[in-house]
Parts: C-alpha cells; sequence; structure tokens
C-alpha cells in the first residue's frame, strides 16, 4: 500500500521521511537552483537517494560541496547517496545539495517548486520546495525559540 502524508513540511512514504524541502531564491539569468532537505531513514536498512526530478528544471542532479585548503569545491554524487538505516541525513548549504539545472524560470520567494524523489530501497516520494531565503530557516528557528527568561 502506498501512502504519503505531510504535514508542515514533513514528507513520510514507508520507512523514509522528509523534512524542511527547501529552495533558495534565484537571480534573473541565473539557470540553476538548489534543493535543501532533511532525510530520515526508519528503517532496518539502507537506503539511497538516487535522484530526483521538477517540471521547474531539466535536470536534478545529487551533489556535495566540500571545504579543502580553503577553496569550495562540488562534484555530483553519481551513485546516489546512502541514508543509512536509522539516521538522518541533512541536505544542506555548504554540503549535500540537490542541483536544479537548466530552470524554466527563476525561483522566488514564496513559491512551492514540486519534486518527486528516487530512491533505492524505499518508494519515490512526491514534495514541494518551499523556496525562501538563505536566512529564512533560521529566522523561523529564532521565532520558535522561547526568550521569555532573558
Amino acid at each position: 500500500m502506498l501512502s504519503t502524508t505531510a504535514l508542515a513540511d514533513e514528507y513520510t512514504t514507508g520507512t523514509v521521511t522528509i523534512n524542511n524541502p527547501w529552495s533558495r531564491p534565484t537571480p534573473p539569468g541565473v539557470p540553476m537552483g538548489v534543493g535543501y532537505m532533511a532525510i530520515t531513514n526508519h528503517g532496518d536498512s539502507d537506503v539511497t537517494l538516487t535522484g530526483a526530478a521538477t517540471p521547474r528544471a531539466k535536470d536534478v542532479s545529487i551533489h556535495e560541496s566540500t571545504m579543502k585548503d580553503g577553496t569550495m569545491s562540488m562534484r555530483p554524487l553519481k551513485d546516489g547517496l546512502n541514508i543509512p538505516a536509522g539516521e538522518t541525513v541533512k541536505l544542506k548549504p555548504h554540503g549535500y545539495h540537490l542541483m536544479l539545472e537548466k530552470l524554466d524560470a527563476p525561483l522566488q520567494e514564496g513559491q512551492s517548486i514540486p519534486m518527486t524523489v528516487n530512491f533505492s530501497g524505499a518508494e519515490t516520494m512526491a514534495i514541494e520546495l518551499d523556496v525562501a531565503p538563505l536566512d529564512g530557516d533560521m529566522q523561523r528557528k529564532e521565532q520558535e525559540m522561547d526568550h521569555s527568561g532573558h
């Protein structure tokens, strides 16, 4: 039985949950966007994020950014991204991320970008990336914090 539930930026299908999928706005003329999220594997065996697709981009690929000797580099993960059993892997700035290549139009703050996320060892999942500024997630977390004792 296929079951997908979505609640406040959380999507679950089978043993996999995706939390807070988001992207950044892109300037006019920039053909590339990004996708970030946290992927949790609640199962007993590893799953692999193998790819994704959106009608807003010609291609979506999985990348890893790393810093070495003061230089940031990015490489595609052609074999996908392993999500170990019982763990969460975060796709975030300066780390793992999805590259939305050859966008049909700039991504604008406030938009929701439909996306299909594919796994090996888990079911395909339909999600939406919320387009927010880079500091939008930090602002939301700051608002959720209790500052009443200060």
